[in-house]
């Protein structure tokens, strides 16, 4: 079969096979096929869509074009989480250690941070010592006598995704619903976990601006999970506000391990519950009721926390830090950014925040960006507080003093003020299974 023949028969709405589609993956990753017909596939593919068959087709294609990770070796249950990116989404530093201490069994691959959002992997290496490159015995090894580990994502995981991703990357083909859950789950189905659980952000801090675009992109990466004999659940999280108060890295992992003290800030510690609840309950660990008191025993009996200090120790990490956060390193330079009028906080761009912190050093501008670990951002304030002028708004922390004006100014205009309160929307707004969609 020709790729010319399948071009055009998506191009007018056809549906690709199963085979059709195992040919076109096989050729492009083997060098068989130009990137310049593969894009003119993904344009097609944008503009006609694809049908729920050949969303879990391609993403199977993509999941068997490298390592199928086989997690037998490990006991029990193997329960994951995705999130689909966000700005102070510190979560998996804080709801692995809950599930783990809660008998389930975590074997996670994350990433590293992508434009305006962080990734867990940067988090961690901001623990002096850890080691996010496990072979696999190792990986294997550490989940089964802590119950979990988060290592960075293999060479060969995927490679046909990381390959079709560079190309969407430059050919303003990424906001494709089909395109976005194939290279989400193939990962995740390669990654070999029982269960799935993903968390779908929204707003304006996320790729998925709107809660129905969320849902549908949560639908499809569901029926994939599905089809491909996992457990899969999603829930939509709210994005339009930053998660927590910090956002960088240290200050990140500082956050994380004040949850699982039992004081973190209230919106990360509700969306950590939530998460660590639904990855119990696809791990057959009792009811939602049974799996909400299960994650509040294991916080407040320190259970969790010492999880989290176990498979520090277990990837070569230094755990006084966690013991003691005023350990880790601090910015050699801090500054306040003062509110310049009264009112109430109407909105913030949560993008914008992201970036601020970026433009700092906590996260990349190109891929060989190095970061600053120390740098970032701890909210003082945020979506529906009211302050007055000359009210300290936010800490910015830098190794370097000239980037906080660029850093203030795009803050500043993250923040949006009103004269009257507002009604601030739950942080958690649908779930989705295989047995539909429940919106709160």
């Amino acid at each position: 079969m020709r790729m010319y023949d399948l071009i055009t028969k998506k191009k007018h709405g056809g549906e690709l096979t199963r085979e059709e589609i195992h040919e076109m993956i096989h050729g492009y990753v083997n060098g068989e096929i130009p990137d310049y017909q593969m894009s003119a596939m993904l344009m097609a593919i944008c503009f006609q869509g694809m049908t729920e068959k050949e969303t879990a087709d391609l993403t199977l294609e993509m999941a068997h074009s490298g390592d199928m990770v086989d997690l037998s070796a490990i006991k029990g249950i193997k329960v994951d989480k995705h999130s689909t990116g966000g700005v102070g989404d510190k979560t998996t530093l804080v709801i692995g250690p809950i599930v783990a201490a809660c008998g389930a069994k975590v074997a996670k691959m994350s990433g590293r941070g992508l434009g305006h959002t962080g990734g867990t992997i940067d988090k961690l290496e901001a623990i002096p010592g850890f080691q996010v490159a496990l072979d696999q015995d190792k990986f294997i090894d550490v989940v089964n006598k802590v119950g979990v580990s988060v290592v960075g994502q293999s060479g060969n995981l995927a490679p046909a995704d990381k390959k079709l991703y560079a190309l969407r990357d430059v050919t303003a083909t990424v906001d494709s619903i089909p395109l976005i859950s194939s290279s989400i789950m193939s990962k995740k189905l390669a990654a070999g976990s029982d269960c799935i659980l993903l968390d779908v952000k929204t707003g304006s801090g996320a790729f998925m601006r709107t809660v129905d675009d969320a849902v549908e992109l949560a639908q499809r990466m569901v029926a994939i999970g599905e089809h491909a004999g996992r457990k899969t659940m999603a829930v939509i999280t709210d994005m339009d506000i930053p998660l927590g108060y910090a956002v960088g890295n240290s200050l990140e992992v500082i956050e994380a391990v004040e949850t699982l003290q039992g004081h973190g800030p209230d919106d990360f510690t509700q969306v950590c519950k939530i998460l660590a609840t639904n990855m119990l309950y696809l791990a057959g660990k009792g009811a939602i009721e049974e799996c909400k008191k299960l994650v509040d025993e294991a916080i407040s009996s320190g259970a969790a926390l010492k999880k989290l200090v176990e498979m520090v120790e277990a990837q070569g990490g230094d755990s006084s830090v966690i013991l003691d956060t005023n350990k880790f390193k601090k910015a050699p330079y801090q500054y306040e950014v003062k509110a310049t009028q009264d009112g109430y906080i109407s909105h913030m761009d949560t993008e914008q925040c992201g970036i601020a912190s970026v433009v700092l050093g906590a996260g990349r501008e190109t891929k060989d960006s190095i970061i600053d670990y120390s740098a970032g951002i701890l909210l003082h304030k945020k979506t529906g507080a009211y302050v007055k002028r000359g009210d300290v708004l936010a800490t910015l922390y830098a190794s370097k003093e000239e980037l906080f004006p660029k850093a203030e100014e795009i803050l500043t205009e993250a923040y949006t003020f009103s004269k009257e309160p507002i009604t601030s929307r739950p942080l958690v707004l649908a779930k989705v299974s295989s047995q539909g969609v429940e919106r709160y």
